[in-house]
This record gives C-alpha cells, structure tokens and sequence, in this order.
C-alpha cells in the first residue's frame, strides 16, 4: 500500500489536532502517511519532501501548523500539488495561524479550513480524490448521508426532552 495523501504537522505536538484527519483516512480507507517537517527548523527537509511527493504517488497534501504557520505556503510553493492547510490554535486563539496560512500571494494557493480543522482538511482531501476515483467518491457520498441521519435521529431524540416552557 502506497500513500495518496500526506498528513504534515509542524512538531508531534499538532497530533491531537492532525489525528482527526488521520482517523477519517482510516475510515475511508484512503492511504496516507503523516510526518512532522517545520518550515523553520527543517526547511531541507520539507523542500526534499515537496520536490518529491508527486513523483511518490502523492495527489494530496494537508499541512497543519500554528503561530508562524508557513509550512503550507513553503510546500505549495515547491510542488503543483493542491495543498491543504490547517491552523492550528496556539497564540492568539490561532487567528495568526489562519492569517499566516490563508494570505498567500498570488500564484502560490494554499486552501485554508478553519482553526482546528484537520477533520474538512481531510473530507476536502477525500472530495478531491474523488473527481479521479468512484470508490472514494462514493464512501464520501456515504458519509455525507450519514451526516443528514444523525441530524435527524438527534431532532428525534430532541422530541423526547420535556421543559416547563417547551412547546
């Protein structure tokens, strides 16, 4: 097995925040890899990384990083592969993580989820695959369904709760 996807981290310290993107793979039995490479502190290691993902058999990258959050920008800016970046809450509620990420100049786009958002990062990564591939495309129509059920079941269960006022 061989990996499509590649999950990056900034430092071990973003894993409980990157393993939602992990565990959704797992779900949708996609292929991935997940390594940590920092912008700053590795920065040969991530131009490597970049040079080479397409020719693995990479299609998609998602890279979550905090404070200073270049490590997305950097990898689109190495490789014609969709990057994927995903704050990560540190300083300042992560609002400099989302703005770090979010405002790359033009010819260099990295497309931005929500602060903590490793979990669409990762359905965003699966949708993308699934314009090439009819498997993957049809277990995110699942998951998209079971979403509309869960929503449904809690509006049931919702029903049964009892409050003085409630109509």
């Amino acid at each position: 097995m061989k990996p499509i996807v590649s999950v990056i981290m900034g430092s071990t310290s973003d894993l409980p925040v990157m393993e939602k993107a992990a565990k959704f793979f797992d779900e949708m039995e996609i292929p991935f890899e997940m390594l940590a490479l920092s912008a700053h502190r590795t920065p040969h290691e991530v131009e490597q990384f970049a040079s080479n993902a397409k020719a693995r058999g990479i299609k998609v990258i998602i890279a979550g990083a905090g404070m200073a959050a270049h490590l997305g920008g950097v990898i689109a800016s190495l490789t014609t592969l969709p990057v994927i970046g995903v704050p990560i809450r540190s300083s300042f509620d992560g609002l400099d993580s989302l703005l770090a990420i979010v405002q790359m100049p033009p010819g260099i786009p990295v497309a931005t989820v929500g602060v903590n958002g490793a979990l669409n990062a990762a359905i965003l990564a699966a949708q993308i695959l699934g314009v090439s591939n009819a498997e993957i495309e049809q277990r995110i129509e699942n998951y998209k369904s079971s979403l509309t059920e869960k929503i449904v079941k809690a509006n049931e269960e919702l029903k049964n709760i009892e409050y003085k006022f409630k109509c």
